[in-house]
């Protein structure tokens, strides 16, 4: 019975592989069978070209195509710089540019403040219209305390600033020191003759008015450049002068002006004539400031105008 049942079983095995047989060459004939592809004229049905393929052919054609056309894209991505455009790709490239790109806004954020600052500390000078709370923080300091001792701060204050300014016009001479004598000694007054009217800041007169006969020589007072030289209805021919550390020399109501805007200027150097312009003046004088980042100073306490 154990052999009969084994004849048995691979008589069905033969059966069934005989079955497949057919099937499966049948499909490789459908898959290998040739097909032409004619192309007919429409209107004259003449024959115009033919091409003899299979699906094997097609298939094969086909991934072809398409594994051909993944490499190049493949390629054409990591080789050039497309790939830094691919979210989440990590290109150190393009991560430097961005942190020189940082750098280089956050540097002009920076520049672009000091120049307005610097155009606000002008704007002030040229209107005399100065107000406070814009200052520095060591400008706030100090003005605090000139509440709680208004004799000592002023002083204090512009005692710093001229040190400051004096120790960059001077920082070469080896013969320097920081006696008050020597520092004074450095700048040299614009002009010398009787003061008319004192600096008083409660007043918002911030300047000296120096009385002066016509065209008496206007010379400055240190080592500079000309940053604004022009004539405005109110305080007639301008100059203003940028010296060292931020110190600005403001002289209005001249008669003429000797230099141009952007000139460089040595200390002493004539820049100007007194004279009796602007609508604001009544008489031949120099109207004299001096300015510290915004900060208007007593300049009589830096020059002796007396002849």
């Amino acid at each position: 019975m154990r052999i009969f049942s084994q004849i048995k079983d691979s008589v069905s095995l033969l059966s069934i592989m005989s079955k497949q047989e057919p099937k499966i060459r049948l499909f490789l004939k459908k898959l290998f069978s040739s097909y032409r592809m004619v192309i007919i004229n429409e209107e004259t049905f003449e024959e115009k070209a033919q091409l003899q393929i299979s699906r094997f052919s097609v298939i094969f054609g086909g991934v072809t195509l398409i594994a051909t056309l993944g490499l190049v894209i493949f390629i054409t991505i990591s080789q050039t710089s497309i790939k830094e455009y691919i979210p989440g790709y990590d290109s150190s490239e393009l991560r430097k540019k961005a942190t020189q790109n940082l750098f280089t806004t956050d540097s002009l954020i920076t520049l672009y403040n000091q120049n307005i600052q610097y155009l606000n500390a002008v704007r002030a000078v040229i209107s005399e219209e100065i107000s406070f709370k814009d200052e520095e923080p060591l400008n706030e300091t100090l003005l605090n305390s000139s509440e709680q001792n208004s004799s000592l701060v002023p002083a204090i204050i512009e005692d710093s600033l001229l040190r400051a300014f004096v120790a960059n016009e001077d920082k070469y001479n080896p013969k320097s020191n920081n006696s008050s004598s020597e520092l004074n000694a450095l700048l040299f007054p614009p002009a010398k003759g009787p003061i008319s009217q004192v600096f008083n800041q409660e007043e918002s007169h911030f300047a000296v008015d120096i009385v002066l006969d016509k065209n008496t020589p206007i010379k400055a007072i240190a080592d500079g450049t000309v940053i604004f030289a022009e004539w405005t209805a109110q305080t007639g021919f301008v100059i203003i002068l940028e010296h060292a550390s931020g110190f600005l020399s403001v002289y209005k109501h001249n008669a003429a002006l000797t230099k141009s805007q952007g000139d460089s200027v040595l200390g002493g150097e004539v820049i100007a004539s007194a004279g009796n312009t602007g609508e604001f003046s009544t008489g031949f004088h120099l109207h004299f400031e001096l300015w510290m980042d915004g900060y208007a100073l007593n300049p009589a306490n830096f020059f002796n105008f007396s002849d």
